[in-house]
């Protein structure tokens, strides 16, 4: 039976007077103590055991942690070690069956509690050594919202991310030093917000759209508008149908192959936090529309490769599911994809020329899969009166991988 040599005690603003009995042992029993500054301060003066504090980057205090297996290990970490805390890093590194996990309430929990909200109908994030602008997927008429902040100045952030999307309006409550002697609770509203806050507090968003201000839609789709381009741009409709037919799963890894500005794979992204994707383009002033638009519109993990595929393809990550856009006649290309995908994936692809009508047809010949033509037209002015305008049709082809046959295309 493996022997449990480390554990991760959560600990509130309230230190080791609040820990549980069971806390209180494992804490006792540790050889190495290991935290940061503010749980180390914690421990009394006299406390001779050895001590590590995080460092950063912090896989160097994990593999020191790693290095003292079969020492009697303590981890002390702020509420739950689970909800974006080292817990998930250290599990992820070692064997659950090593370890013991006592969690405190969570930030999350505590802020429930203060507020009356529910847990299971609010949306939670970190922006604790996060990119600022994941919050812009969340924001929608409605929501609550609670964010673990990265610091001091993270009120004030959300507050102008806010009000520059036209949310002005929205109540926010900065809860500052949950569980202490100095727990402290403001409101106010985003367009108002002026307030100096110590770095340890959350943020509690009721999300209030100014008058005549359009949400965003998590479904595929967005307007055209939400997006900066040249013209190399899936059309929302299109795009809709298109991203319905990848089919996004959470976890799943998308390789958007000849991305233009980024719609299709910001798409996927958006349509769940845990969906990741690689956009591949090879025109420099695309690349920079791209990460512009990732940044706007919530996505800012998205992976971005300058190249020309198939050569840019190369050593990525294997995708579960493949989307080109352009480039389809480049040669190699399929056989590129179709190799590199997983058991199971799925390609998808569109075209807009005769030629890649062509090509899409010999993929079809080789591996099956189905054609299908979108036709899209919409109303548009002539003169005083509304006429149908036509969309450049778009054929889109999907083939799902389903053994390791039929992996080279002659």
């Amino acid at each position: 039976m493996t022997r449990k040599w480390l554990s991760i005690v959560g600990i509130g603003e309230d230190g080791l007077q609040g820990l549980s009995a069971i806390a209180h042992s494992l804490l006792a029993q540790a050889e190495v103590i290991v935290g940061g500054d503010r749980h180390l301060a914690m421990l009394p003066k006299d406390d001779q055991r050895h001590k590590i504090a995080w460092t950063s980057p912090i896989s160097t205090s994990v593999e020191q942690i790693i290095q003292r297996r079969g020492q009697s290990v303590c981890v002390l970490a702020s509420g739950d070690p689970m909800c974006y805390g080292i817990g998930v890093t250290l599990t992820q590194q070692i064997a659950i069956s090593e370890m013991t996990i006592i969690p405190a309430p969570s930030a999350f929990s505590l802020a429930c509690a203060r507020l009356g909200w529910s847990l299971t109908e609010v949306e939670t994030l970190s922006l604790c050594s996060r990119p600022v602008s994941l919050l812009q997927s969340y924001i929608y008429p409605g929501a609550r919202l609670l964010i673990l902040s990265e610091g001091k100045d993270t009120p004030k952030i959300v507050a102008e991310i806010l009000t520059s999307r036209g949310y002005g309006s929205s109540n926010i409550t900065v809860l500052e030093r949950m569980g202490g002697t100095h727990e402290r609770i403001v409101k106010g509203t985003a367009a108002s917000w002026s307030e100096e806050f110590a770095a340890l507090n959350a943020i509690a968003v009721d999300c209030i759209a100014d008058a005549g201000v359009l949400p965003l839609p998590r479904l595929p789709g967005l307007p055209d508008n939400a997006y900066h381009h040249d013209g190399q741009l899936t059309k929302s409709e299109v795009r809709a149908i298109t991203l319905a037919t990848l089919a996004p799963t959470p976890g799943q890894l998308l390789w958007d192959v000849g991305a233009g500005c980024g719609s299709i794979s910001i798409e996927w992204m958006r349509s769940h936090p845990r969906c990741r994707a690689i956009a591949i383009e090879q025109n420099s002033s695309r690349l920079c529309y791209i990460a512009d638009n990732a940044a706007a519109l919530g996505t800012p993990n998205l992976q971005i490769i300058e190249g020309k595929a198939p050569h840019a393809l190369k050593n990525l990550p294997v995708p579960d599911v493949i989307f080109i856009g352009g480039g389809v006649t480049a040669t190699g290309l399929f056989d590129v994809c179709w190799q590199a995908l997983r058991p199971g994936g799925r390609l998808v692809a569109n075209v807009v020329t005769v030629e890649g009508e062509q090509t899409l047809f010999q993929w079809h010949e080789q591996v099956g899969g189905n054609l299908t033509r979108i036709a899209i037209q919409r109303a548009e002015p002539l003169g005083k009166f509304l006429s149908w305008r036509a969309m450049a049709p778009v054929t889109q082809w999907i083939a799902v991988k389903s053994d390791q046959k039929n992996t080279e295309f002659k």
